[in-house]
């Protein structure tokens, strides 16, 4: 769906779409797409599209509301929308706004809910690896601590999608590395701003996290998420390069920006009570590419469903819900965003194997799912219009607060 076409005609949607979709082993197809499917197409911006059209599916009739980005046109960027701290959450409205973009869909899943664990704060923190312009913002859970529908084989919560510096979308994995080094011991850092650790590992905190509580990062293990907190914790705060504090129960608060909180948990725990105040503690880390050399200008997690033009091996075929994804065309150049509509309506909405063959019959090589259900949201600037409105139905019937989102920034 090229910027010159941002009309989609309606037939053309129905046949490419139908076609996409019966090539999907078990998708029993109703209905077609009704004329006049795309009803406010348009462009929002130079080099951004809009469009809405109907989608056949297995369990009735979903409407798709996509954005069509031309990372060609010099005045387009991509770039993170997050409300300034990893553990914090805005609508998607809210954070396309606030940071200037002109439009936007809702980002990875995150840590929505501890009703496993009674008393600890949900730290609306996102799943996946983050990266805001350029600035690596947090790392990946364990595979065993995400929320949302089950993985796709192959596939973990170190997937990404982002923009690298050469202005290309891309889909990638990206994994911590990093240490704790003193006087006499290199330790491995295993977390970066995340709401779970692995099981006997050290994570480390800096003021994007934000000020919620840290003790979600001691609950659960690497295969069970409800499993119950660990009664073995430690804490230390590095300030300017020195230990300056400790404590036996990860805390709360606002971290400084010239400092680090280090959480450990069973024997990162064990290793952490070792060093004492006044201590010289170097942290280190980054963020390493599992395929590509160019860095990423902004990233974050979900997971793939089209790899070089084919579906995924393994995808789910029986879940419908709402959902929102990404497509990636012509050399990375090219990227749709696509959210799904939640009104009553159209509520079964798509299987992520239906969500990648559509993907696919809109031209997409590459695609990556992200938070559907009541976050999926898509937003767009009216023309002359100072603030960006919700362009499809949330099903819960009004914005869910998300802790990122893909923002669409353009200069005239």
């Amino acid at each position: 769906m090229a910027p010159r076409q941002k009309r989609l005609g309606a037939g053309r949607a129905a046949l490419a779409l139908l076609t996409a979709l019966s090539a999907l082993a078990g998708a029993a197809l109703v209905g077609a797409a009704p004329a006049g499917a795309a009803q406010r197409g348009g462009e929002i911006a130079p080099g951004v599209g809009y469009d809405e059209f109907d989608i056949p599916a297995a369990r009735g009739t979903a409407h798709a509301h996509v954005l069509t980005v031309d990372l060609r046109d010099p005045r387009v960027r991509l770039d993170l929308l997050y409300p300034g701290a990893v553990a914090a959450r805005a609508t998607v409205s809210q954070l396309a706004t606030a940071q200037g973009a002109v439009a936007g869909v809702n980002g990875d899943f995150f840590n929505i809910s501890e009703a496993q664990h009674p008393g600890v704060q949900a730290t609306g923190a996102s799943v996946g690896p983050a990266i805001a312009r350029g600035r690596v913002l947090k790392a990946a859970v364990p595979n065993g601590q995400r929320f949302g529908p089950a993985l796709p084989p192959g596939t973990s919560t170190e997937d990404v999608i982002g923009v690298g510096v050469d202005r290309r979308a891309r889909l990638d994995g990206l994994t911590l590395v990093g240490s704790i080094r003193t006087s006499e011991a290199r330790l491995p850092l295993r977390g970066l701003n995340q709401y779970a650790l692995p099981v006997g590992s050290i994570g480390a905190f800096t003021a994007g996290w934000g000020s919620v509580s840290r003790v979600r990062a001691t609950c659960g293990t690497d295969t069970d998420r409800a499993a119950p907190c660990s009664s073995d914790t430690y804490e230390v705060t590095v300030r300017r390069g020195r230990v300056v504090s400790a404590a036996d129960t990860p805390g709360s608060g606002p971290i400084a920006p010239d400092s680090t909180v280090l959480v450990g948990r069973e024997a990162g725990a064990q290793q952490l009570r070792k060093l004492f105040t006044g201590e010289r503690v170097e942290v280190r880390h980054r963020l390493v590419a599992s395929a590509s050399q160019v860095p990423f200008r902004f990233a974050l997690g979900g997971y793939p469903v089209l790899d070089d033009g084919q579906p995924l091996p393994g995808l789910d075929t029986r879940a419908s819900a709402v959902r929102t994804a990404v497509g990636i065309a012509d050399g990375g150049r090219r990227l749709l965003l696509l959210a799904l509509d939640g009104a009553p309506a159209y509520r079964p909405g798509l299987t992520i194997a239906e969500v990648a063959a559509v993907m696919r019959g809109l031209g997409s090589v590459d695609a990556f799912s992200l938070d559907g259900g009541g976050s999926s949201t898509l937003v767009a600037r009216e023309p002359g219009a100072a603030r960006v409105s919700v362009r499809n139905h949330p099903s819960d019937g009004v914005e869910r607060p998300v802790p990122n989102g893909i923002g669409v920034f353009s200069t005239r």
